[in-house]
C-alpha cells in the first residue's frame, strides 16, 4: 500500500545537541536517518518503530528509512517529519524556483512499507 503524505524536514533538538558531539556518533545518525510518522499512520501501516519503509517524492527520489512513531500530538496524520540531513537532501529536488534554495518543507510523498 503505497499513500501519499506530506513531508516536512527540519531541525530537531537532539540533533542540535549532537553536533557538539559530531556528526558520525550512533545517535545523530540515529536522528537523521529515522522518519517520524504520527501514530494513527503507524497503526494503520501496521508500522512498529524500527521497520523500514520507502519515501518516494513526485519526481522519484527515493530513500529507505526507519520509522519511529512521532512524539503525541506534534505530528497530524498524513504528515510526516525527517530531520535535515544526507536523506532528507537526497530527497530535495534540484529546482529553486529563483530562490537559490531548493524546496525542503511540504513536499508531496508516498510512504511504503517494505
Amino acid at each position: 500500500m503505497a499513500e501519499t503524505f506530506i513531508l516536512v524536514p527540519g531541525r530537531t533538538s537532539k540533533q542540535g545537541c549532537g553536533v557538539s558531539e559530531g556528526k558520525f556518533t550512533d545517535g545523530y545518525q540515529k536522528e537523521i536517518s529515522s522518519l517520524q510518522v504520527a501514530d494513527e499512520d503507524m497503526k494503520r501501516y501496521g508500522l512498529v518503530n524500527g521497520d523500514k519503509v520507502r519515501i518516494t517524492t513526485e519526481s522519484g527520489r527515493q530513500v529507505d528509512l526507519a520509522v519511529i512513531t512521532a512524539p503525541a500530538k506534534e505530528l497530524p496524520s498524513g504528515m510526516l517529519f525527517l530531520a535535515y540531513g544526507d536523506l532528507s537532501s537526497i530527497l530535495m529536488d534540484g529546482d529553486t524556483h529563483g530562490t537559490g534554495m531548493p524546496t525542503s518543507k511540504g513536499m508531496d510523498v508516498t510512504m511504503e512499507k517494505l
